[in-house]
């Protein structure tokens, strides 16, 4: 055969190696026992739908079902099987794409509903020209626009005995439940790790390719469970090997940093070593890595070693060599679990930064910079420990005791350095607030005196967690007069219109009772929010005056008061989220 014939009759691996029967299909045992228990009891749907990602044979497993279906067997008399024979007339022209009465159809770029009626409902009703069965398979079967669904709905609900139907959808929730509810579903699952690099070896056995276990390692973990993107990934590999396929050219393929390499300056970065982390990301990026990657596989090695301390078992991971999964069990070992998602915050923020930066090499520098800076502070537990063991500062009164741990009256106050560390803050309930609080939930029978004052009209829409109302009413009221079932007030000049007429109809329909909701022109006190933002100046003074805040001061000039969050507003904050109580005399099963 000359040169010119090898490369005419070359196939990408995907195709070459495209799975033709059941036994094929790798790491699908479930949905294969269940078709083939169908076929043996000739309980065959009338429409079958294949959802799952990219690459896990959706597509592939509906013409192997058409050939099951269709195949008649090497000498023409064999029934409907799930291991087709791969030779009869109707195996070999639906192995090719072929057959007359197996229409494939793209939902992506068929979607409207003449191209469902010009290629299945003005055809449908006609008998196969020979096969067994006519079969439909739509691809992408979700991209179909709803009149087609609507279309098609008929037909499916009752099909001609000789017609079948297969979809085929990544975007399973994007499909009608309608039409869900007429097909037999299957759900293709991601190809396990041990499965594809099996699969991988035998391609490559197959091809007579040299690979190292370690690049197909790295060829599964960049497929995340796709057959197909893991044997397109294999097909360039052992072109760019040109022999012997390493990892270092999988990893040069793929614009992948070294990983241990990764694990270097991730190491470097906990250990709070700013100028050994640059030069390091300074020379993945000059033996050619993405800077983007980089932080991925920052961001990867966070979340690995983050899931290896809840569960050690997670570092038996088959794509991770032993150097790397011993490294990983150290670091899991020895990293506090606060640090661990500090670090994942940040690298996610990292990543946002270097893809909207003009200079992604600069950005991740900058980030690698941060990352270092704060790595080695204290956290907030610490720090409140080591500031309650400090003496006051020499600015304080003489007769200033020592600052008292947190405790009852204790205003809290969180502090940020310009690398986003923050002061601690702490609450004046002692004990358990969730446990203590109890929801504010209001009773149909009560009286109007249970709201004598204008306070507990605002905890009944909080508790009723009216969110638009609440707002409303704490930044556009001003409360003229007020009396159980009576208010009065004076809007701000952002009111909504509507707001009296809402407020009532809400209140009622909360209390049982009618409530008379009036304007007035003058007379309004300043709204909730005025006050509130009042009490909030007065708190932080009041807390920038505390001994211990004083100290957070001294340690971190540039720190500023947050926020304060006093004991009714934490009581306040879970009782509104606490789920409201059940009657115990509510009976499920009684009928309305």
């Amino acid at each position: 055969m000359s040169e010119t014939d090898q490369k005419t009759k070359y196939q990408v691996l995907a195709r070459k190696y495209r799975p033709e029967t059941f036994a094929d299909l790798v790491g699908q045992d479930a949905m294969v026992r269940t078709l083939k228990n169908a076929f043996e009891a000739d309980r065959i749907a009338q429409a079958f739908i294949m959802t799952g990602i990219r690459g896990t044979g959706k597509t592939t497993t509906a013409r192997i079902i058409a050939k099951g279906m269709n195949c008649i067997g090497p000498d023409g008399t064999g029934g409907p099987t799930t291991d087709p024979c791969g030779q009869c007339e109707h195996c070999v022209s639906i192995m090719h794409g072929q057959h007359v009465d197996v229409i494939e159809m793209d939902g992506a770029s068929q979607t409207k509903i003449d191209d469902i009626r010009n290629n299945v409902l003005d055809s449908v009703y006609y008998a196969p020209a020979s096969a067994r069965y006519k079969i439909y398979i739509i691809d992408e079967v979700h991209m179909l626009s709803n009149s087609a669904f609507n279309a098609l709905l008929k037909t499916l609900e009752e099909p001609p005995a000789h017609v079948k139907f297969i979809f085929a959808t990544t975007e399973i929730r994007k499909v009608p439940v309608t039409v869900l509810s007429r097909c037999q579903r299957f759900d293709l699952r991601r190809i396990e790790p041990e499965d594809m690099i099996a699969m991988l070896r035998r391609i490559a056995t197959a091809e007579g390719a040299q690979i190292s276990d370690d690049a197909l390692a790295l060829i599964t973990r960049a497929a995340e469970g796709s057959a197909r993107d893991a044997q397109s990934l294999l097909d360039q590999a052992i072109s760019h090997g040109a022999g012997e396929t390493t990892a270092d050219q999988v990893r040069a393929m793929l614009g992948l940093a070294d990983r241990g390499r990764v694990l270097d300056l991730f190491d470097m970065i906990m250990r709070g070593d700013a100028a050994a982390a640059l030069t390091e990301l300074s020379g993945q990026y000059a033996d050619g890595a993405d800077p983007m990657a980089v932080l991925r596989d920052l961001a990867e090695i966070t979340h690995w070693i983050s899931v290896i301390k809840i569960t050690p078992e997670a570092a038996e991971d088959p794509t991770i060599g032993p150097d790397e999964r011993m490294r990983g069990q150290d670091m899991a070992a020895k990293l506090p679990m606060r640090v661990m998602t500090r670090m994942w915050q940040m690298l996610l923020k990292a990543l946002e930064e270097v893809a909207m930066a003009p200079n992604a090499m600069m950005a991740a520098e900058m980030a690698v910079i941060r990352m270092t800076h704060v790595a080695e502070l204290p956290s907030p537990e610490d720090l409140v420990r080591k500031l309650q063991d400090t003496p006051p500062p020499a600015s304080a009164p003489s007769g200033t005791s020592q600052p008292a741990p947190m405790g009852a009256g204790s205003p809290a106050a969180g502090g940020g350095t310009s690398a986003g560390a923050s002061a601690p803050h702490h609450s004046a309930v002692t004990g358990s607030v969730t446990a203590q609080a109890t929801a504010l939930a209001p009773q149909v029978d009560a009286g109007l005196e249970r709201y004598a004052r204008f306070e507990q009209v605002v905890d009944l829409i909080r508790a009723n967690r009216d969110v638009k109302l609440l707002v409303e009413v704490e930044t556009c009221l001003r409360l003229a007069k007020y009396s159980p079932g009576r208010i009065e007030f004076q809007p701000t000049d952002n009111a909504p219109g509507d707001l009296a007429q809402r407020l009532g109809s809400r209140l009622q329909a909360w209390t049982g009772n009618r409530w008379a909701v009036s304007i007035v022109q003058d007379g309004g006190a300043a709204t909730i929010a005025e006050e509130r933002d009042a009490q909030d100046t007065a708190l932080k003074s009041k807390a920038a005056e505390h001994p211990l805040v004083k100290a957070v001061f001294d340690a971190f000039p540039d720190a500023e008061i947050i926020e304060i969050r006093t004991p009714k507003a934490i009581a306040d904050a879970a009782a509104t989220d606490a789920l409201p109580e059940v009657d115990d005399e509510w009976d499920p099963f009684e009928e309305d």
